[in-house]
């Protein structure tokens, strides 16, 4: 099969979806791999090293989708990306369709199968493709909370481990899957106060044992979700409904009662986000005000990452770009099946037909 990789051009998108390493993979195993020329660059790989594992390096955009069978990129197509599509190539990305109708109508107007990184599910209910980046940006709604905390940045000007004679800052998780537990980690390592929400009490039970009693966990119901809210310096929304719409549990009307300067970063906004008032934002303009608040909505956020996010991206997606083209779409195994959002002009996840 004739797999191509992409330059992204997301707005500061700099990871790429393919090592050198899964690269030559993918040759060993008889496939022909095709790799924009600068594809790697934000990820410190130099063309040269994908050449040097048998790829084939393509200096267009038009040559390298045009000239796949298998196209595997990062993030989903955009508006200029629309035109490559067509009913004999088969798409392999992130693609979050819930919150994007111009794409799903383009993916369906050209017939395209499209397979999405975030809906590929194990028996378990696991998502194998997402955990990585879902740890990622976990780990930098801390780092990108605490930055947009200080004065100079507009926020309360609260250091969220306090010092000796000072409050520690209060740190709200809503959401106790993969990435919200990577905030609660990261916040806890650097001393706040931190509750998490989570309509599982299952889930709860395993983060205070993981935790122990610096963790506190609240069953999520909008009254203790309001209440928590209201006493926050810094809140996480993590909610994820795998192909559905993010149901918006922090209200307009609770931002409104926030203590001045308080942050909310929304790692859900892929998904449409789970704050009234969310709207995706970009690397170079990552916030907006709402209210007395600061809302952070990048939808890209492991982006800011891009050499560890690619390797982390890689070592997911191998395994199943492997599967995908040796079985072809047509034999997928129950996982990657869920995977499968568009198809021959119609939907056929259920979530989005059910949206």
């Amino acid at each position: 099969m004739r797999i191509a990789v992409p330059t992204e051009i997301k707005n500061n998108e700099e990871r790429v979806a393919l090592t050198p390493s899964g690269a030559d993979a993918l040759v060993r195993s008889g496939h022909e791999v095709l790799v924009q020329a600068g594809a790697g660059e934000g990820s410190r790989i130099a063309d040269a090293a994908y050449a040097a594992v048998g790829a084939r390096i393509v200096d267009t955009a038009n040559e390298v989708w045009g000239e796949a069978e298998l196209v595997i990129k990062v993030k989903e197509p955009i508006a200029s990306e629309y035109g490559f599509l067509r009913s004999d190539l088969t798409l392999f990305a992130y693609l979050h369709l819930a919150a994007d109708r111009p794409l799903t109508e383009a993916l369906l107007a050209a017939g395209t199968t499209a397979i999405a990184y975030e809906t590929v599910q194990l028996p378990d209910g696991s998502l194998p493709l997402l955990t990585p980046m879902s740890q990622i940006a976990g780990r930098l709604s801390v780092s990108v909370g605490a930055y947009h905390l200080m004065h100079s940045q507009g926020g309360r000007g609260t250091l969220l481990g306090g010092v000796p004679g000072a409050p520690r800052a209060n740190v709200v998780v809503i959401g106790g899957g993969v990435a919200g537990e990577g905030a609660a980690a990261n916040a806890l390592g650097l001393g706040a106060q931190v509750t998490v929400f989570d309509v599982d009490a299952r889930r709860l039970g395993e983060l205070e044992a993981r935790y122990g009693n610096g963790l506190s966990t609240r069953a999520s119901t909008p009254l203790a979700i309001a209440e928590a809210v209201a006493a926050a310096d810094l809140v996480i929304g993590s909610v994820l409904i795998p192909g559905s719409a993010a149901p918006k549990l922090v209200t307009d009307e609770m931002v409104r009662g926030m203590r001045a300067g308080s942050v909310l970063v929304d790692i859900a906004i892929d998904q449409g986000g789970c704050f009234e008032g969310s709207r995706p934002t970009t690397h170079d303009d990552p916030t907006f005000r709402v209210h007395d608040s600061i809302f952070y909505r990048v939808a890209n956020m492991p982006g800011a990452v891009p050499e560890t996010a690619t390797r982390a991206l890689t070592n997911a997606t191998l395994p199943y770009v492997q599967r995908l083209v040796r079985d072809g779409w047509e034999e997928a195994d129950a996982a990657l099946a869920r995977g499968i959002n568009v198809r021959g002009g119609e939907l056929v996840l259920p979530a989005l037909r059910a949206g």
